[in-house]
């Protein structure tokens, strides 16, 4: 996503006070790609996925004449995505409580970014097998600041949680990525002198 938010506010901007439909589509096209993305990850179902990110979308849609009083349009998605997916994993588990903590997330890394360009198709597979690793919620935010572009505050806002735990797990998620990068590779850690 490669839309800043000021993008993304004169879009909703357009679609608020214009009922602008390609205005909408633009904002279609920064958000479903991510939204799905991040349902399949908790949801593991591409049909569930695609039909989470198209709630949403849909929802902002409807609620277009109220949508300016928002403050971070992306944000507002990811929860309401998050909440769908969440209510979807409750209702499949007969009705007991899901915490994200409870979700095996499996992520498909987008080998479209010009990071994953860059990195051989060797050390990809290597990479994906250690991000696969992660404990679920080191995982989800991995894949949340670092694939779609959000920033600290943003995870916290969607997670409902602080951004030091953000912090913190994006640190536990780049010493276990190294190690087992490094261990992958036969590297050894730099030594001092």
């Amino acid at each position: 996503m490669s839309c800043n938010l000021s993008d993304l506010t004169d879009i909703v901007k357009e679609i608020a006070v214009h009922d602008s439909y390609s205005a909408y589509k633009k904002l279609f096209g920064l958000l479903f790609p991510p939204i799905k993305r991040f349902s399949y990850s908790l949801l593991k179902s591409p049909e569930l996925a695609e039909e989470v990110a198209s709630d949403v979308l849909i929802t902002l849609w409807r609620k277009r004449d109220s949508i300016t009083s928002i403050n971070n349009i992306k944000v507002y998605a990811f929860v309401i995505a998050k909440n769908l997916c969440l209510n979807i994993l409750k209702k499949n588990s007969g009705g007991r409580i899901v915490s994200l903590d409870d979700i095996a997330v499996n992520l498909r890394i987008d080998n479209t970014t010009p990071e994953w360009i860059l990195i051989n198709d060797e050390l990809r597979i290597s990479l994906n097998n250690a991000i696969n690793e992660l404990p679920t919620r080191c995982k989800i935010i991995f894949r949340l600041v670092k694939e779609d572009g959000l920033s600290y505050k943003e995870v916290s806002e969607i997670l409902d949680i602080s951004i030091k735990t953000v912090d913190a797990q994006l640190v536990i998620a780049t010493r276990r990525l190294s190690v087992s990068i490094k261990k992958e590779f036969n590297l050894s850690p730099v030594k001092k002198y």
